[in-house]
């Protein structure tokens, strides 16, 4: 179907993005999957060909085009894999708190090495006993003289091994009432004294986007790395969440019509009792129901990316968005396995990968029954 925010030029850039992707990721996947990494290089070539921070201002390196060009970046990269996620969390998640709240010094000094691959980024979050609940997170940083001296542990830190610059969220003021005006937002650069990496962490699938801990101990970070206003960070994550989640849609959405498309090839392809697997019922009517969920699922995600790009507030929506498609997702990869046979349960067979790759996506940027309950606080619940 025609995506209503794509013109002409998204698919010339898409035809390029995927010429680059078939030359420099296609054939090495695999590779990085049983290396656990992505290649430094990788994000290098990235940038050098203009995929990174597309939409960041021309001055700070980017080439300054509409949010459309991060979603064909986004979709392309998610049909190599799901471990790809890292270059999508660089690109739209981390990067518009700096170009959204961030200084002029501040995009001057990060933003064109982030453009170029040079700067690899992160955003942490959660701690090993804080997920969802952000207002209660215990990492502190104190303000002394120029420096905040931060003390804290995060986990399940996307680019967590690899990241050279980290927006880590604090407590400034761990008295703060309500708690959420606490919470501030610092960028922890890779060779400020007290920064370490704890364990890469070793996840059931997403086997090359590494994930990491991360370790503040008595960690000096400049004043002049201050995001915004101190006591402000928690409402910049929650206006930037929604971006989040709409992103982690795209993904879902991307993996069921690779699933569902690389699952048709097999049933055709496949005989048992003299004929093609496709021929049967049960299979035809598999194919049907999935088939109906994506193309259901699309038409209400390209109206999001469309609302979302023009500037409106789509917040209940995108919450459905990310917790549907997520599970629509989760679904299709069960069925999909089911209907490749002992196949799909062979590593050399990708849905095997989805299968493994897919639910961690009801879990971050916020659970599935987060997402619930946003939805029925706003619906008047």
């Amino acid at each position: 179907m025609a995506h209503l925010y794509l013109k002409e030029e998204h698919e010339i850039f898409r035809k390029s993005l995927r010429k680059f992707l078939e030359k420099e990721a296609y054939p090495f996947y695999d590779q990085w999957e049983e290396e656990r990494m992505i290649p430094r290089e990788f994000w290098l070539k990235m940038g050098e060909q203009g995929f990174l921070c597309p939409d960041v201002d021309e001055k700070y390196g980017g080439s300054g085009v509409d949010w459309g060009f991060s979603v064909v970046i986004n979709e392309e990269i998610e049909r190599v894999g799901s471990s790809m996620v890292g270059v999508a969390l660089h690109n739209d998640i981390v990067i518009p708190y700096i170009t959204a709240y961030g200084t002029e010094e501040q995009k001057q000094r990060w933003l064109p090495r982030c453009t170029t691959g040079e700067i690899i980024t992160a955003i942490a979050m959660t701690e090993p006993g804080t997920g969802s609940d952000l207002a209660n997170i215990k990492t502190t940083a104190r303000l002394e003289g120029d420096h905040y001296i931060v003390n804290g542990q995060k986990t399940f830190i996307t680019n967590g091994i690899q990241s050279d610059l980290v927006i880590v969220a604090c407590k400034t003021d761990p008295d703060a009432v309500p708690k959420h005006k606490g919470v501030s937002l610092l960028v922890i650069e890779r060779d400020h004294p007290g920064f370490s990496r704890g364990r890469k962490l070793n996840k059931v699938g997403l086997h090359s986007q590494d994930t990491a801990e991360l370790i503040f101990e008595d960690c000096r970070v400049p004043k002049e790395n201050l995001i915004g206003e101190e006591g402000k960070g928690f409402i910049y994550l929650m206006e930037k969440l929604q971006q989040e989640r709409l992103l982690v849609a795209i993904a879902a959405q991307v993996a069921s019509e690779e699933m569902l498309r690389m699952t048709i090839e097999y049933v055709k392809s496949r005989e048992a009792f003299g004929k093609p697997i496709s021929q049967f019922q049960n299979t035809q009517f598999k194919i049907a129901e999935m088939a109906t969920d994506i193309e259901m699922g699309r038409a209400f995600l390209d109206q999001l990316i469309l609302d979302h790009i023009n500037g409106r507030d789509i917040v209940t929506k995108v919450s459905m968005a990310k917790f549907k498609l997520t599970d629509i997702a989760k679904q299709i990869a069960a069925e999909c396995m089911q209907l490749h046979g002992g196949y799909g349960y062979m590593e050399e067979y990708e849905i095997a990968r989805r299968y493994r790759d897919i639910p961690v996506s009801s879990i971050y940027a916020g659970t599935n029954e987060i997402m619930k309950t946003i939805i029925a606080k706003n619906l008047g619940l």
